[in-house]
């Protein structure tokens, strides 16, 4: 059968952290997601442009999705480019993984073109190029599940990747996004530098036990486990609202959450729909009172990745 010469892939937005997961754990959302049109051409390189109105650069070696494209070229010997439309759903800093869905949604896009040669931990490493552009650190915790879907762990990443990828009971999130700016750069630079052994301690028993949530639908132990007590504590302040968001989402029912990757999104999960959009609300209001702008996300965890969708 002929590959294709164009595909169209939805890469969606992800969760990473999960409170107690600093740079480890990943979660996949089924919204908002990137759409990518991605041709295949004869000649060598990469050509982009965006469909949206977020003027992101469109040359390859300044945009995420192009350097993750670079990435995967240079592991192909034949001679071979690609033109793509980007059109982002995820705005742009808005801490669901934005930069990582564009990267992640290029390679898939790339790899279906090529007869998926690749296998999904290869192009968790070219979309990582691509966040390395985007924050000046080479990470797995959004472009692992928005490769794998799901809920993934990035166990390693020197001396090689190593992503578990396990399944995710049935969750609902919701998800605020105040309309403030906080560079992922930014965000890491106020970590701590040490960490007290008993911080370090909790800190592990809920990554335990969040884990063993996940696996065993123990929804009371995964309210139990989301709490961070190293990272959120350290970014809270460049918050506004966060301690007050996170109150009144447990008061209508979230079984927990906190601020997704370096923010300013906050994440809440729960166990079903009606809860997730009471959740929301709730969120919204502090906003609202604060005079800040925000957008609202409610939906499912996505068991799928990027992916190429039908036209």
């Amino acid at each position: 059968m002929p590959l294709p010469d164009s595909v169209l892939v939805h890469a969606p937005a992800t969760l990473s952290n999960l409170g107690c997961g600093f740079d480890v754990f990943g979660l996949a959302l089924a919204a908002p997601y990137d759409t990518i049109r991605l041709r295949r051409t004869g000649a060598p390189g990469v050509r982009i442009r965006h469909l949206d109105a977020y003027n992101l650069p469109t040359d390859p070696a300044r945009n995420v999705a192009g350097v993750a494209l670079l990435a995967l070229l240079a592991a192909v010997p034949e001679a071979v480019g690609f033109e793509m439309e980007i059109t982002k759903g995820i705005k742009p800093g808005s801490g669901v993984g934005s930069s990582a869905a564009s990267a992640a949604g290029a390679v898939v896009a790339a790899n279906a073109l090529l007869g998926n040669r690749f296998s999904q931990l290869e192009l968790v490493e070219f979309a990582m190029a691509g966040e390395a552009l985007a924050s000046g650190a080479r990470h797995a915790d959004n472009v692992a599940p928005a490769i794998f879907g799901g809920f993934t762990v990035v166990r390693a990443l020197e001396p090689a990747t190593d992503i578990v990828a396990l399944p995710a009971p049935t969750l609902w999130v919701a998800v605020v996004h105040p309309q403030i700016e906080i560079k992922t750069k930014d965000a890491r630079q106020v970590l701590p530098a040490a960490v007290p052994l008993g911080l370090a301690v909790r800190q592990w028993a809920n990554v335990a036990g969040l884990v063993a949530g996940f696996l065993t639908a123990d929804y009371g132990l995964i309210s139990r486990s989301l709490d961070d007590y190293i990272v959120e504590p350290a970014r809270a302040p460049l918050i506004p609202g966060l301690a007050e968001a996170r109150r009144r989402a447990l008061a209508a029912g979230a079984l927990g959450g906190g601020i997704s990757g370096s923010g300013p999104s906050i994440f809440m999960l729960n166990r079903d729909e009606p809860t997730a959009h009471a959740v929301a609300a709730a969120l919204g209001s502090v906003f609202a009172e604060l005079g800040i702008e925000f957008n609202l996300y409610v939906g499912t965890v996505a068991p799928e990745g990027a992916r190429v969708v039908a036209e």
